[in-house]
């Protein structure tokens, strides 16, 4: 493997799935404790958490006249709860039960005065245990957890390049805590249908305002139920001819899904693999520009070529 692969760390260790989906609840306490702190943004661009230089945080919040930081710190293993006023308090990221995770973060938000109500059980999953119920995810290895946030450096790297790219509305790339994917996504300018909704434990509306322009959206997903760690790509509304665009060699088109995927191991094994995954991210969202007719004249840009 060339040393820009070696970046890219091997996802299939022990204890990688059970600590990657006890992560993703523990991920959706903290996204939620965001949801409630702030203003709805279009396309609910308010919720989402962002990688760090040592895991995954909120951002700044704001809570009344303070404001307040989240961080999954996995140097250190902990959570860090920081406010402007100059507080803080740690939760011990460790082998724990969401249950437990969820009364330790709720009780540091209450000791640093912060009064936080929200939904307390999981959304887009199947089997929705709501936090203080939770005894089924436990499971926190150390070497998991920091494989799965160098990964997340990696993507993030790349989809900003991607991102880069294009000067039409774009969001920026950030982590969905529902879905629990790394994304970014492009719109055309224009609106599209009504979302059908039907997500697990996820109001329709969601979907509806997530969903109101048209879109090509791509990302990585580290995998659950089975699935292995892949990126995605897919449009919405997807245009005719859309599944049967060619794409590089290692991604196909999952119709089960109504999407574009290539696993995280073809990329991680590439020569290059961040040509291979910025091959992919292009070819894909070249289906959906082509096909639905984008303005790419107006919406795309060469940054390398532009006045310094």
């Amino acid at each position: 493997m060339t040393d820009t692969g070696r970046a890219w760390p091997d996802l299939d260790v022990p204890g990688w799935n059970e600590t990657r989906d006890t992560l993703h609840m523990w991920l959706q306490v903290v996204g939620k404790i965001r949801l409630a702190l702030t203003p709805l943004i279009n396309h609910w661009w308010n919720v989402p958490l962002y990688v760090s230089a040592r895991g995954l945080t909120t951002s700044l919040m704001h809570a009344g006249s303070r404001g307040l930081e989240i961080e999954f710190d996995f140097v250190d293993h902990a959570l860090h709860l920081r406010t402007t006023d100059g507080q803080s308090r740690r939760v011990a990221l460790e082998p724990q039960s969401v249950a437990r995770f969820y009364r330790a973060t709720m009780g540091a938000l209450a000791e640093l005065g912060i009064d936080v109500h929200i939904v307390a059980r999981p959304s887009e999953v199947e089997n929705a245990i709501p936090f203080e119920q939770d005894d089924v995810h436990h499971t926190y290895e150390r070497d998991a957890a920091r494989r799965l946030w160098l990964a997340l450096v990696q993507v993030d790297r790349v989809l900003t390049v991607f991102r880069a790219r294009f000067i039409g509305k774009a969001s920026p790339v950030h982590f969905f805590w529902g879905g629990a994917d790394l994304c970014t996504t492009r719109f055309s300018g224009r609106p599209a249908p009504k979302h059908p909704g039907g997500v697990p434990n996820c109001p329709d509306l969601v979907q509806e305002l997530a969903y109101s322009h048209e879109v090509s959206s791509a990302g990585f997903w580290p995998g659950g139920g089975g699935a292995p760690p892949m990126f995605y790509a897919y449009a919405y509304p997807e245009p005719f001819g859309f599944s049967e665009w060619k794409v590089p060699a290692g991604a196909s088109y999952n119709p089960q899904l109504g999407e574009f995927v290539l696993p995280y191991s073809e990329v991680r094994s590439a020569v290059d693999p961040d040509a291979a995954l910025l091959a992919f991210l292009q070819s894909t969202y070249e289906a959906a520009a082509e096909l639905a007719q984008w303005d790419r004249d107006a919406l795309e840009w060469d940054p390398a070529h532009a006045p310094l």
